[in-house]
């Protein structure tokens, strides 16, 4: 799979709740795959950023699934580790906001507010349960990726929308969004 397989907004199927995964097949197996190579591809595109992870929605496929880097600090790390049917049975600690971004949002960064520590409940490519309490950049993640598999996106979680949105600029540096010109000239609706 490439980047260009990564459903972007408007794209109404991300807005959509994913559904259980009954059983781990290859079909399924295909899928995290698919994931992993389509957010590798969209990778070696961004001299300034790393895609850490994905949701199966946002190839279009509908089924609770999510894929994490193994290192989320080397973009050389090309390993990844699949959840399925991921869910949050825990939120606690501090309540951090900070900028997010998404693959499936270009170019748009915003500061949303996370829980610091998250724990959560999968299974495994293995179909072996995984629980798994994560804190910082990681619990931040867990939080979006879940999110996606129950149709919410980053943006959705945005407090301030005329102050929280930024763009990566070509030299890797977020600028300000005029929100409506920028918003509406790249066709953002949610």
């Amino acid at each position: 799979m490439k980047k260009e397989d990564i459903i972007v907004l408007p794209n109404p199927n991300l807005r959509k709740k994913s559904k259980v995964v009954a059983s781990i097949n290859d079909n399924i197996l295909q899928i995290i795959n698919n994931m992993i190579q389509a957010t590798i591809n969209w990778d070696e595109s961004r001299e300034h950023e790393v895609g850490v992870a994905l949701a199966a929605i946002q190839i279009d496929q509908p089924y609770k699934i999510i894929v994490v880097r193994n290192d989320l600090d080397n973009k050389e790390d090309l390993t990844f580790k699949a959840f399925i049917n991921p869910k949050i049975v825990k939120l606690y600690g501090d309540i951090i906001e900070d900028y997010e971004g998404c693959l499936s949002v270009p170019d748009i960064y915003g500061k949303v507010p996370r829980y610091n520590k998250v724990r959560i409940e999968a299974i495994g490519i293995d179909g072996k349960d995984l629980n798994i309490t994560a804190t910082g950049f990681l619990a931040k993640i867990f939080q979006h990726e879940i999110d996606h598999t129950e149709g919410i996106l980053f943006i959705d979680k945005i407090r301030e929308a005329n102050e929280a949105f930024f763009k990566l600029n070509s030299k890797g540096k977020l600028e300000k969004l005029d929100f409506v010109k920028d918003v509406e000239k790249n066709n953002i609706l949610w």
